[in-house]
């Protein structure tokens, strides 16, 4: 059974930094895509970047140029690191795993990431 689990969310002040990490379980085949979404207080579910096992990335709109974004394939998981961070990042933040071929997504529980003085 394939099991995604965040780690990493907590409670950081205005223009700091914090670092998600994500790793899924129960597979040994290598996940085709893995990315990270995040849902606030308005519970759209938004994509902040995604990377697949070849390298491509790519940003959604919502902090494209805070964020970095890699994996480590051999570990099918995936980090997020987050810069100058603001209140309006507060969400609860997903990671979400792509097999490929067709088959379904996998989603991990989230992690609660808090800005705030």
């Amino acid at each position: 059974q394939v099991h995604v689990v965040e780690s990493g969310g907590g409670l950081v002040r205005p223009g700091g930094s914090l670092v998600l990490s994500c790793v899924v379980s129960g597979t040994a085949i290598p996940i085709y895509a893995m990315a990270w979404y995040r849902q606030g207080p308005d519970n759209q579910r938004e994509m902040i970047a995604f990377m697949t096992a070849a390298g491509l990335i790519k940003f959604g709109d919502v902090m494209k140029d805070r964020v970095f974004i890699f994996r480590d394939n051999a570990k099918n998981s995936v980090t997020l690191q987050m810069k100058d961070l603001k209140p309006e990042d507060t969400a609860v933040y997903y990671c979400n795993a792509d097999p490929g071929g067709g088959q379904a997504y996998y989603w991990g529980p989230g992690t609660q990431v808090t800005v705030s003085s």
